[in-house]
């Protein structure tokens, strides 16, 4: 079931012309609102392989200038994955065709993704195989869980890259939130899979607690950001001589303005979101290298948050900005980046954000770049995102110890 439409886009745009019903009945809503029958996490199972290995044509289609896989493209394929995932725990296992909205009467939309770690670099020479299911449902969200493995080669299948998605379910006619199909739990594989589910959920919301945009920093991140300034701010920025390894956040502002074609469109006749994240991708990626000077390997997707969508037609610009760097024994250098797109209002001038985006990248030993540049916020509301940054790779790092323990 893919999430990008095989319909026209000029029987669309009559369709749009023609008209749709936009208040539904009383009978209509009862029946939306129906309770839907238990799912098992197996129903909702899905997954694709690239055949790297066997396709010389396919991989020259993913390959980037040094050889190695273009990551935007991959999470391009993930969210139209989770997005297919989500439809099939709602329509069954059976359902092969997603049909028209209207007529099966709800949609999907990505609300959030929470993370994306790549765990170890990939090989153009192995088959990639990303698959995911559904693993916790609330009254009208689920959590979707992602990964991506390299197979083949007589080697053992190897995870390269974990993800997890928040799909919210919408009533096509009421307009309003539509119930999912609970889970039913039957091995306790299953029911550490929906624990780890909740934990996330309930993650998402303390998280959104502590913002930085709602409730002021810490008193140990207050006394952090108070220490890096005084150390690397205070006017040595303005010397040349002394501001070769200082770099202002504001001066490292990236942009690109696109015009959003019908052919990146999704079921929902909007910009498909996974394109979204692989323009948000590549540009965060020139501006780390232009940043570092020198080759910078993905690390993790830190989230993503979709405030709107975007219309098809519209103007989009795309801002890029260094957020925070630091160092590990791992990497000499990690640069976190955040990717901000609005929506331009042509006649106005006015902006609306509809996707914040926030990447990382680093150098690895034997690798990295001779000197690390530092980012150094210069107003208060940079200064929070550098806390931010700095909570991010916090976050990460606990998630990559994990990983090896």
């Amino acid at each position: 079931m893919p999430m990008r439409t095989a319909g026209l886009w000029s029987e669309a745009l009559l369709t749009e012309k023609a008209g749709h019903p936009t208040t539904a009945t009383a009978e209509e809503i009862s029946q939306s609102q129906a309770t839907a029958a238990p799912r098992r996490m197996t129903d909702s199972y899905t997954e694709l392989v690239l055949p790297f290995t066997s396709s010389p044509q396919l991989l020259e289609q993913y390959l980037n200038a040094s050889g190695g896989i273009r990551t935007g493209k991959l999470m391009e394929h993930l969210d139209s994955l989770a997005g297919s995932i989500a439809y099939k725990h709602i329509l069954g296992p059976s359902v092969q065709r997603l049909g028209r909205i209207d007529q099966i009467g709800f949609y999907i939309v990505t609300a959030s993704v929470d993370r994306m770690d790549m765990l170890s670099p990939l090989d153009p020479k192995r088959d990639l195989r990303l698959s995911g299911q559904v693993i916790y449902t609330g009254h009208s969200s689920m959590e979707v869980a992602v990964k991506m493995e390299s197979t083949g080669m007589g080697k053992p299948d190897q995870t390269v890259m974990i993800g997890r998605f928040c799909m919210v379910c919408r009533d096509a006619k009421a307009q309003g939130a539509r119930e999912v199909n609970p889970l039913v739990l039957s091995t306790p594989d299953e029911r550490a899979l929906y624990a780890l589910g909740e934990q996330m959920r309930q993650r998402r919301k303390t998280s959104a607690l502590k913002s930085l945009s709602r409730v002021p920093p810490s008193s140990e991140e207050a006394a952090e950001l108070h220490a890096f300034m005084l150390k690397h701010g205070h006017g040595k920025l303005e010397v040349s001589d002394q501001a070769r390894d200082h770099v202002w956040m504001g001066d490292t502002i990236l942009e690109k303005c696109m015009l959003m074609f019908p052919q990146e469109r999704n079921v929902h006749q909007k910009i498909f979101g996974g394109y979204l994240m692989r323009e948000a991708h590549e540009l965060g990626f020139t501006n780390a290298s232009l940043f570092t000077r020198g080759h910078v390997r993905f690390l993790s997707l830190d989230g993503i948050s979709f405030a709107r969508p975007v219309p098809i037609g519209s103007i989009l610009r795309l801002r890029s900005e260094i957020l925070y760097t630091t160092s590990s024994a791992e990497y000499p250098t990690i640069v976190h980046v955040g990717v901000k797109a609005n929506v331009v209002d042509v006649k106005t001038g006015q902006e609306q954000t509809t996707n914040d985006f926030r990447f990382t990248w680093c150098q690895e030993v034997g690798k990295a770049s001779p000197d690390l540049r530092r980012v150094v916020p210069k107003t208060y509301s940079e200064a929070m995102l550098w806390l931010e940054g700095k909570r991010a790779l916090e976050v990460g790092a606990e998630i990559r110890g994990l990983r090896t323990k």
